[in-house]
């Protein structure tokens, strides 16, 4: 029988966020194969030559390599795994050359930890290549490293490329599988929205929602991020970024089926039930004809999702070779590719001086990376200067604490240091009871594998993974044994708290900062939406581009506020006070969208002054977010004829309107 906690006892509900273990997709067993072979194997060549050091420092790199194994489509593999391990070859390159050269080993280090911070703020790839430069030169000036110089990168890399050639033996017989599956996937999250839009249950919807925006946006990002390799040249990609496309409009109505639902008019369940079987024909290639059961439709909405459907069943089995293309090129931007209505990526020349100029001129990208090189520098400064028993794994701890991307630095202080002391005691048991030598390689094939199988249910379950990793293999190079564990901990400990008093407290950012000017900024671009969508002359891409950026830039501030709320008081606090208008902001979005998509089936368009009425409304709402750290109640005069489309609008607004903070 459960027993509550007495009053008093109950832990905080920041705490219990933070030490809640995350939802995981099923077990990638193919992902786990790949690291207990691309780690064992390193370790088993190096006892075969008599050299375990080698193949000590090769597993390490196949370490990092396993980390960055998270991508489905092979070409996106080679980008998370190679491009990193470049940036880590260069960081244990630098590390190593300045190994125990007192202040010379600070101000380098700390350098590295200052680009590092500053190149992660550009992108998922960037974020890791610069986690890998500051990680391993952390390694190479803490750790006395065998061989030559250029040995140990090379060593390093090398058990990293293992993993990438395990990633990518399918390849041949499964090219564009992985992108079929996602934009079959997609198209299955917007059936089940479809199916929680045709019910009561406004919570499930709105997870379903932003379901289908990360399915969207990942997809999107999976699709334009191989293209740009091609330029519009492969005619696989270009249908499957046109079977993304035509989706789009059956998401927009979404938000006009359940209104429709809420005025007693239910979706049919052959609907969805039409959507889940165009997945299935995506994801297995089909090019046939798909014969479609859906019922005569009877209103706006009907009419909406019946064309949209039939669309989407057309454009889905369509051959990739008799697509179009003409048709789709006529925008002139790009003479190999389509309009994909988010825009076409520009040359990989032009987007990588794009991104350095932003990192160059960002603030949060220099706010980002001083942080990171405070925190470090202290580190450093600590390990090289000060006559205590200190190691890298300090800088280690803060390395990974500090990430300015990676979440709330308080809520990763707290799980690496619980990690850590779950990591320590199964060190304890395998440095005590396992010998060293070949006993190593069947352990390592245990252990590895539990990296991509507990990272995504947290980074406290990651680190309690990671570290008797890490420790068997330091082990192997320092033959330190049990004596490893204790030091260990304290620095883990020491660096949780300068990345809790450098990098967190000395820093204390405003909610506006973080939070409420994000929140404003997606409030005034959902006034300019309003306007758009109601506007007759303008561009259907254009619009489109604008709503899916929308519900992008929503689900970065969801993102945002997810991690506030494992924060402790008041961060927590008021990010739990302001979590009502971020639901409501979609909600207006949403209403919007249900009113474009009734207008252009035949309900009669809104006057310009009601639109005018309503964008005004909500860029009042954004001014007051951006001046506001609390949220204060407002009243508005928001009238119109009672039959509008906008009705439903209007009403979303004004309860936005209404919203108060409690505090």
């Amino acid at each position: 029988m459960s027993r509550e906690f007495p009053i008093g006892l109950t832990p905080p509900d920041w705490l219990v966020r933070n030490l809640r273990p995350q939802q995981a997709a099923p077990l990638n067993w193919a992902a786990l194969a790949r690291a207990a072979l691309g780690m064992a194997l390193p370790l088993a060549v190096g006892l075969a030559v008599g050299q375990p050091a080698y193949g000590a420092l090769a597993s390490m790199g196949a370490l990092s390599g396993v980390i960055g194994d998270t991508a489905d489509a092979y070409r996106m593999r080679i980008l998370n795994i190679a491009v990193p391990q470049l940036f880590g070859a260069v960081g244990v390159t630098a590390g190593s050359l300045v190994y125990g050269q007192g202040w010379l080993t600070v101000a380098v280090i700390t350098g590295i930890a200052l680009l590092s911070g500053m190149i992660s703020t550009i992108g998922a790839v960037s974020s890791v290549s610069g986690l890998l430069l500051l990680l391993n030169s952390v390694i190479g000036a803490g750790l006395p490293l065998p061989g030559a110089w250029w040995l140990t990168p090379v060593l390093m890399t090398g058990g990293g490329l293992l993993v990438l050639l395990l990633a990518l033996l399918a390849w041949p017989l499964r090219s564009g599988v992985p992108e079929r599956s996602a934009v079959a996937a997609t198209y299955r999250t917007v059936a089940d929205l479809l199916s929680v839009s045709d019910s009561d249950d406004a919570e499930a919807y709105d997870r379903a929602r932003h379901t289908v925006t990360q399915s969207l946006n990942q997809s999107y990002d999976l699709i334009l991020a191989r293209r740009a390799r091609y330029r519009g040249r492969s005619s696989e990609l270009t249908r499957m970024l046109a079977q993304l496309n035509a989706i789009t409009p059956v998401v927009e109505a979404a938000p006009a089926v359940r209104l429709a639902r809420q005025a007693g008019k239910p979706l049919p369940p052959e609907v969805p039930a039409a959507v889940l079987h165009i997945a299935d024909a995506i994801e297995t290639g089909y090019t046939g004809p798909i014969g479609l059961d859906l019922p005569t439709p009877v209103n706006e909405t009907g009419r909406a999702v019946d064309h949209a459907l039939r669309h989407v069943a057309e454009v889905a089995t369509t051959p990739a070779s008799t697509l179009p293309h003409s048709r789709l090129r006529s925008s002139g931007r790009d003479p190999h590719g389509i309009d994909d209505r988010l825009g076409l990526p520009a040359a990989l020349g032009i987007r990588t001086a794009r991104a350095a100029r932003n990192v160059v001129l960002s603030a949060n990208s220099w706010r980002y990376g001083i942080r990171l090189a405070l925190c470090i520098g202290i580190a450093q400064a600590l390990v090289s200067l000060v006559p205590v028993p200190r190691s890298y794994w300090v800088a280690l701890t803060i390395t990974f604490v500090l990430k300015p991307d990676f979440g709330s630095v308080f809520s990763r202080a707290l799980l690496r240091a619980v990690g850590t002391v779950a990591g320590l005691v199964v060190a304890a048991t395998v440095l005590t009871v396992v010998p060293r030598g070949w006993w190593d390689v069947p352990v390592m094939m245990v252990l590895a594998p539990l990296v991509p199988a507990l990272t995504p249910r947290g980074y406290g379950f990651q680190t309690a993974a990671v570290t008797p990793v890490i420790l068997l293999l330091s082990d192997v190079l320092n033959h330190q044994g049990t004596a490893l564990l204790l030091p260990r901990l304290l620095d883990s400990l020491m660096g949780c708290a300068i990345a809790l008093i450098a990098g967190y407290l000395l820093w204390p950012e405003s909610w506006r900062t973080r939070v409420g000017d994000r929140l404003a900024d997606a409030v005034a671009d959902t006034a300019a939406y309003v306007e758009l969508a109601f506007d007759p002359s303008a561009n259907p891409a254009a619009r489109a581009r604008l709503r899916r950026r929308l519900y992008r830039d929503l689900s970065v501030i969801r993102t945002e506020f997810q991690r506030a709320l494992t924060e402790p008081p008041p961060t927590g606090r008021r990010a739990a006070a302001w979590w009502p208008l971020v639901v409501a902001v979609e909600r207006i979005v949403d209403a919007t969208t249900a009113a474009r998509v009734r207008v252009r089936h035949g309900a009669p368009p809104p006057d310009r002054a009601e639109v005018d009425q309503v964008a005004l409304q909500l860029r009042e709402l954004a001014e007051g977010v951006r001046r506001s750290e609390t949220l204060v109640a407002v009243r508005t005069d928001l009238t119109g004829p009672p039959d509008s489309v906008l009705e439903p609008l209007r009403q979303e607004v004004a309860a936005a309107r209404a919203i108060a903070s409690p505090h």
